[in-house]
């Protein structure tokens, strides 16, 4: 996961000013505190977004992210993406994903009190394996993972079952391999889309990744 590309990514992406546009700066939490962006909607429904590895130059601006944002708003829904503890002017430091998870619940609290009752929680590569750790504490289903990276973390897929809406991957992810990712779609019961051409970093296949969203949430 390499963060000079992932910088170059985000400065070629043309979805960076179709989602900022739709979105207000917030500051959620107390300790620590998390710099966000929160786009509303007046239906009762939001997404907590989570982005890749802090220490690899992930952040709530990466591509990945905000194409997944953006489907989610194409369909009404709430979203707010955030850097977790350590990340650009989140408080607090890297934590190794306890901490993270608890940057979660933090966020789905915020939309809570949005008034946002029915909430999914989306996230790509470490930010879907946090994401995993915590959705056992949260009675919620319809999780959105993207490129889960199952040869680096470890998922407890029994803890996920009935909890995961959706996988989208990509056919060529050193990180998710496709016969490893098809045997726990199977397992989790959920759709899985392969993503064909492209590897972890998704590059100019965003918009395959807001289709992806958009049918899934369309469903709900």
């Amino acid at each position: 996961m390499d963060p000079d590309r992932l910088d170059a990514l985000r400065q070629d992406c043309p979805i960076v000013k179709m989602v900022l546009k739709n979105e207000e700066s917030v500051f959620i939490g107390t300790d620590p505190v998390l710099e966000g962006r929160y786009a509303g909607t007046d239906l009762s429904r939001g997404a907590v977004i989570s982005h890749p590895h802090s220490l690899m130059g992930g952040d709530m601006d990466n591509p990945v992210v905000l194409a997944i944002a953006k489907g989610l708003q194409l369909c009404d829904i709430a979203t707010l993406r955030f850097n977790f503890r350590g990340v650009g002017n989140s408080g607090g430091r890297f934590d190794n994903g306890a901490g993270e998870g608890e940057d979660i619940l933090t966020a789905v609290s915020f939309l809570r009190e949005k008034n946002k009752p029915e909430i999914l929680i989306a996230g790509y590569s470490f930010g879907a394996w946090v994401n995993s750790t915590v959705l056992a504490k949260l009675e919620m289903r319809n999780a959105i993972l993207v490129s889960p990276p199952l040869e680096i973390f470890e998922f407890d897929l029994s803890e996920l079952r009935d909890k995961v809406g959706l996988i989208v991957s990509a056919d060529q992810d050193p990180y998710c391999p496709v016969d490893k990712i098809t045997k726990a779609a199977a397992y989790l019961h959920c759709p899985l889309e392969i993503i064909a051409g492209t590897d972890h970093f998704f590059s100019g296949k965003e918009e395959a990744i807001i289709a992806s969203v958009i049918r899934y949430c369309r469903g709900l």
